[in-house]
């Protein structure tokens, strides 16, 4: 039988080396070398070649019979299923990652508990908690007693081989491991976290997902910047990642799917945080509206677009005089450099100049978006802020900005508007153009515009410029003549 030993594999030109050194000595690499699991082959007998055998993967048709179930398995929970494409496909390997204390860990006992209603076996693998802590948050969430609580088995180890031992044994619909980057290998002598151990116990869990058709959901650590931790070979070898976000202070929890090969990457699932664990939001395009009695300066509310879902978002934005020599430009929900180029046309298109300004733009209930659908309602809270006047509550402003200071036409534009009149918002800011919007929605009114000082005048009134005072005779500017330059003759 082949003897399994630990190398260590320059990443760069694949030299292996007995120990880990810091620079590789054949492409001379620093940091390179990874621990990897390398088996003995034996050489082939005298007269076979390899392949010969017949013993390996043959050729399917794409007309030939699935093997196994192709039915997804039902979380329990309707905003998952929808991010995820219908459920979770049996045979898949899906990685959660988020911040901590968000509610990973949360939001995967409550899948377990969801799937065991439907008969299936789980498997809870957990490195981080005993078997005794975990429970203890089941009892918290409902799942202490009935036939749920029977289907889900867990297990407390850090041991990939035990898991893999455990889940053949059982042949439970799902193994959930919490997490991977506390997962070690026996054949490997790196600690727990290590590039070599997680990709290792990822490879392994993987062979188990696609062997045994069982699907396998990874629980991965999130590091500073906000990726998750460990080699990027982890998110190539899962099927689909799914980022849990949200505020920790706040109550909302978005989950979104960065990668899915089984379903869109465009979906929005909204969750808020209670004592029970996390609960469905029943009206997501209601959830990223602030609640605040009357209008007020630098508030709009933008329409956009996640996936099939269109949703309504407050944007915020506040406008002050800079204290310092270099303003501040901070965005909290929005691409800086997005606002950066909203910034810019404001000043030469539109004629509201903020080089001077401190500019703060966020957008209500921990929401991100990077589509341009928004730009319109940007500009205008920041003009608004500045001028220091409200814009009607009921007023919903969509369209992308030009650099020319156009508004162009965005996608889904008549499910936006319909949202937004479902909502109670009776008046749209579009871009004009036959190409923008082909229909009337009903209790709406459309406002057409051209370009971006259009919307200006449309909403704050004026000539769209930033002043925001009124162009009186009072108030008007008084042309000073220009005195002829004095030259004095020596």
């Amino acid at each position: 039988m082949a003897r399994a030993q630990s190398r260590f594999i320059c990443q760069a030109c694949g030299a292996d080396y007995a120990r880990w050194e810091g620079q590789c000595r054949s492409c001379a690499a620093w940091n390179t070398l990874v621990e990897t699991v390398v088996t003995a082959r034996q050489r082939p007998s005298r007269g076979v070649t390899r392949g010969s055998a017949g013993t390996g993967p043959q050729p399917v048709a794409l007309s030939a019979p699935a093997d196994g179930p192709t039915d997804r398995l039902r979380t329990g929970l309707a905003e998952l299923d929808r991010v995820l494409g219908g459920g979770i496909v049996p045979g898949s390997l899906l990685l959660i990652g988020g911040e901590p204390g968000v509610g990973k860990s949360t939001l995967l006992l409550q899948v377990a508990g969801g799937v065991a209603t439907q008969g299936a076996g789980v498997l809870y693998a957990t490195g981080e908690e005993s078997a005794g802590q975990v429970r203890l948050r089941a009892a918290r969430l409902g799942l202490g007693s009935g036939a749920a609580s029977d289907a889900v088995a867990v297990l407390a180890t850090s041991e990939v081989g035990a898991i893999i031992e455990a889940a053949r044994a059982r042949r439970p619909a799902l193994v959930v491991v919490d997490s991977i980057q506390t997962m070690t290998v026996d054949e490997l002598d790196g600690p727990a976290g290590s590039v070599g151990q997680v990709r290792e116990s990822a490879l392994r869990l993987m062979d188990l997902a696609k062997g045994d058709g069982i699907a396998v959901v990874l629980v991965g650590h999130v590091t500073k910047d906000g990726s998750i931790a460990g080699p990027k070979t982890l998110e190539h070898l899962v099927d689909a990642v799914i980022d849990l976000g949200g505020e920790r202070g706040g109550v909302m929890r978005l989950v979104r799917a960065s990668k899915n090969r089984f379903g869109s990457t465009d979906e929005l699932g909204v969750f808020e945080m209670a004592e029970d664990g996390l609960r469905e939001v029943a009206d997501p395009g209601r959830a990223f509206l602030a609640d605040h009695e009357g209008a007020a300066s630098g508030s709009v509310v933008g329409a956009t677009l996640e996936g099939s879902r269109p949703l309504l978002v407050e944007v915020q934005a506040l406008v002050s005089p800079a204290g310092y020599s270099t303003p501040a430009r901070r965005a909290s929900g929005i691409d800086p450099t997005r606002l950066a180029l909203l910034l810019a046309v404001l000043g030469r298109r539109a004629g509201v100049s903020l080089g001077t300004q401190d500019v703060y733009a966020n957008l209500a209930g921990g929401l991100t978006v990077s589509e341009p659908g928004l730009d319109l309602a940007v500009a205008l809270a920041l003009a608004s802020s500045l001028r220091d006047r409200p814009i009607d509550r009921r007023t919903v402003a969509v369209g992308e900005v030009g650099l020319l200071g156009e508004l162009r036409p965005v996608a889904g534009i008549d499910r936006r508007l319909r949202e937004a009149a479902r909502l109670g918002f009776d008046t749209a800011i579009v871009p004009a153009g036959r190409n923008a919007f082909a229909g009337d929605v009903p209790g709406m009114r459309l406002v057409p515009v051209a370009n971006l000082r259009d919307a200006l005048t449309a909403t704050l009134g004026g000539d769209g410029r930033g002043s925001g005072e009124p162009r009186d005779a009072a108030r008007a500017p008084v042309a000073v003549p220009i005195q002829p330059e004095r030259r004095v003759l020596g």
